[in-house]
C-alpha cells in the first residue's frame, strides 16, 4: 500500500492529467504555463515528482478552476464566511521543508489565498543561498513566532532581512524570494497570496 501523502500527490497528479486532457492542451502548453521544462513538467503530471503549491496553482488558473478543486476533487462551495479553527485547514506540501495549512479552502472566489505556514529550522540551510520561489501577484507575510531571514531577488546575494515575530512583509511575489528560520528554532508565518489576474470562478 502506498502511503498517504504518495498516494494523494498520484490523486492531485491524475486531476491535472485528466483536466488538461479534457481541455485538450500539450504536455508542451501546460509547462509553458507553470514554468517548467516539458520533461519536468510530464514528471509532475504522472505523480513522480512532488507536486508544490505554485506548480498546482498556476495549472488550476490555465484550467480555470479553483486550486481546492485540483488538490481535494471537490468545489469550494462557500460564499458568505468560512471558519477554520485552530490547528485545521487544508494540508498542502509547496516543497519538503515547509508545513502549509490552507486556512480558507471551501470559500469560493477567494480574491487572495491564506496560509499558515511552519517553517522547520535547519542548521544545514544556514550557509547555503535561500532558495527563491516566484508566482505572479503578491504576497503579505506577518511573522507569528521564530525569527526568519528573507531574500528577495535583485538585492545582492549578501544583503538580507532578518524578521521577528509581529514583523510583516509585503512583496511583489513575481521577482524571487525565499526564507529560512534562524536562531535555532522553528518559525511560522500567516502568508496571504494575491493574484490581480484571478478571475470568478463559480
Amino acid at each position: 500500500m502506498e502511503p498517504a501523502n504518495l498516494q494523494n500527490r498520484r490523486d492531485v497528479a491524475n486531476r491535472i492529467r485528466s483536466l488538461r486532457e479534457d481541455n485538450e492542451f500539450s504536455i508542451e502548453e501546460m509547462a509553458e504555463a507553470t514554468g517548467r521544462s516539458a520533461e519536468e513538467y510530464a514528471a509532475r503530471e504522472s505523480g513522480d515528482m512532488d507536486l508544490t503549491f505554485t506548480f498546482v496553482y498556476k495549472c488550476a488558473k490555465k484550467f480555470g478552476v479553483d486550486v481546492v478543486e485540483l488538490l481535494t476533487g471537490e468545489s469550494p462551495r462557500l460564499s458568505h464566511y468560512e471558519i477554520v479553527r485552530s490547528g485545521e485547514g487544508l494540508i498542502l506540501e509547496r516543497h519538503s521543508d515547509f508545513h502549509y495549512l490552507h486556512k480558507a479552502p471551501h470559500f469560493k472566489n477567494r480574491l487572495g489565498e491564506p496560509f499558515l505556514v511552519d517553517v522547520p529550522f535547519q542548521p544545514q540551510s544556514q550557509n547555503e543561498p535561500i532558495h527563491l520561489s516566484y508566482h505572479k501577484g503578491q504576497e503579505f507575510d506577518m511573522v507569528l513566532k521564530g525569527r526568519l531571514r528573507f531574500r528577495f531577488e535583485g538585492v545582492r546575494e549578501d544583503r538580507f532581512e532578518e524578521v521577528s515575530a509581529g514583523d510583516t512583509l509585503f512583496y511583489d511575489s513575481g521577482r524571487g524570494h525565499g526564507m529560512i528560520a534562524i536562531d535555532g528554532e522553528d518559525a511560522q508565518i500567516l502568508a496571504v497570496v494575491f493574484d490581480p489576474d484571478r478571475k470568478e470562478i463559480i
